[in-house]
């Protein structure tokens, strides 16, 4: 039994680890380990990876490319690999993942089962949208190909179905074609969520990828927005492949009152002094986080939450307001605050996360009560406005919150699988 913990690190409890080598003999380990549930890199910030003690099947052994199509673009890999390993090869040739995460650091397989976003769903959707077809193990031995177009119900339940359909073995991706590793980036400061609107809206045609960072506690709903294109360019600015790391874990969290109104007042300051434009690697533009190590580490022993909520676009702007006047009146806050739009499209996945509407994704320290009375208020605020809660970041909705914001949760019962288990789904299914 070995110690493990999400992202979020608000647990750690000991599982049974079996490591998959082999996309041949999965079969056999999992049969003989079941109940159990995939574990690539842990990057879910709640329980969705976990099954305390129980069983995890370890997929980073599944980390093997099978064939590239380089005229047309589209890689076949096992679901162990990285985002990271396959932008590192393919970029040299001309293609890109069209949608990933704040890290790419996360297994391919993660990134189905979370059906993952970026910053630019109004642009290309979810990671879902461009998966050709998957290979999925059932727990009874049973092996399904399925895809857009192929056996889509069973496609439509492992995209954005945390894993609890069976474990991906293989995936098909169709990558996009950029000329080169840079990006053109523009910075622009704004003073009210009004404005973020007016940006966000007028910027969806001209720009493939927008988000921005507010600063939650002056309550003034300033932030910066930032939108970026990739751009032609003979070249550009490379990353400077140094990392830090946070090398302890403090024996309280950093991340108090005094330190977040000193880091929110200096980021925006220092944000409206390099605001304009700039050509970028999209290494910076996209992950600037992943060059920090271990910085879960900061919010101490008792681990964050991250509280990322969607909203439908006609009740955004109102619902949104109400949530910051909520955070304020909490005396809570958090460094990372993120907040961008959802194009209109449906989701791939019947347990998808994204909707045509805004997004907001915010990190708090374990505070215990004062945490989750702040989250009960949040909670109201997203269900009144008709929105729901992201599974990969979730550790403590209600079973019956999930039911009433998840319409189609029903009909993805029936492609569960009997052999898959987790803390989450225990927590929200029952089993």
């Amino acid at each position: 039994m070995v110690a493990v913990t999400s992202w979020g690190r608000l647990s750690s409890a000991d599982h049974l680890v079996a490591s998959l080598r082999s996309r041949f003999d999965a079969g056999e380990v999992i049969k003989a380990t079941k109940p159990g549930i995939a574990y690539g890199m842990g990057r879910s910030y709640g329980d969705a990876c976990l099954n305390p003690g129980g069983v995890l099947w370890e997929t980073r052994g599944l980390d093997r490319f099978i064939r590239i199509d380089i005229e047309r673009g589209r890689l076949v890999c096992e679901a162990g690999v990285l985002l990271r390993d396959i932008q590192e090869m393919t970029i040299a040739r001309g293609w890109i993942l069209p949608v990933t995460p704040g890290t790419q650091l996360v297994t391919v397989g993660g990134a189905i089962a979370n059906d993952i976003h970026g910053k630019n769903h109004h642009s290309r959707g979810s990671f879902g949208d461009h998966i050709l077809g998957l290979t999925l193990l059932r727990t009874d031995g049973e092996v399904i190909e399925c895809g857009p177009h192929l056996r889509r119900e069973w496609f439509c339940a492992t995209v954005g179905g945390v894993g609890l359909t069976g474990l991906i073995l293989t995936a098909e991706i169709q990558l996009q074609r950029v000329s080169g590793p840079w990006l053109n980036a523009e910075t622009i400061p704004y003073q009210s969520l009004d404005e973020f609107f007016e940006l966000a809206d007028g910027s969806s045609s001209e720009w493939e990828h927008t988000v921005s960072w507010f600063d939650c506690v002056s309550g003034a709903g300033r932030g910066l927005f930032i939108r970026g294109n990739y751009v032609d360019v003979s070249s550009g600015p490379e990353p400077s492949g140094r990392s830090i790391s946070v090398p302890v874990l403090p024996p309280v969290s950093v991340v108090n009152a005094l330190t977040l109104r000193a880091f929110n007042s200096g980021y925006f300051n220092i944000g409206r002094l390099r605001a304009g434009c700039s050509v970028v690697h999209y290494e910076s533009f996209f992950y600037p986080l992943d060059s920090i190590l271990k910085w879960n580490r900061i919010y101490g022993p008792k681990g964050f939450f991250q509280y990322q909520c969607v909203v439908p676009r006609l009740a955004a702007k109102e619902a949104i307001a109400d949530i910051l006047k909520a955070i304020a009146k909490s005396g809570l806050g958090s460094f990372l605050a993120v907040l961008k739009t959802f194009g209109n499209r449906e989701s791939q996945g019947m347990l998808s996360f994204p909707c045509h509407g805004v997004t907001l994704a915010l990190d708090f320290p374990n505070k215990g009560k004062n945490t989750e009375l702040l989250f009960n208020r949040l909670d109201a605020i997203v269900g009144e406005a008709g929105g729901r809660l992201y599974l990969a970041k979730d550790a403590r909705m209600t079973r019956s919150f999930f039911e009433a914001t998840y319409p189609r949760f029903q009909e993805f019962l029936t492609y569960r699988d009997p052999g898959v288990s987790s803390a989450m789904s225990r927590r929200l299914m029952g089993y």
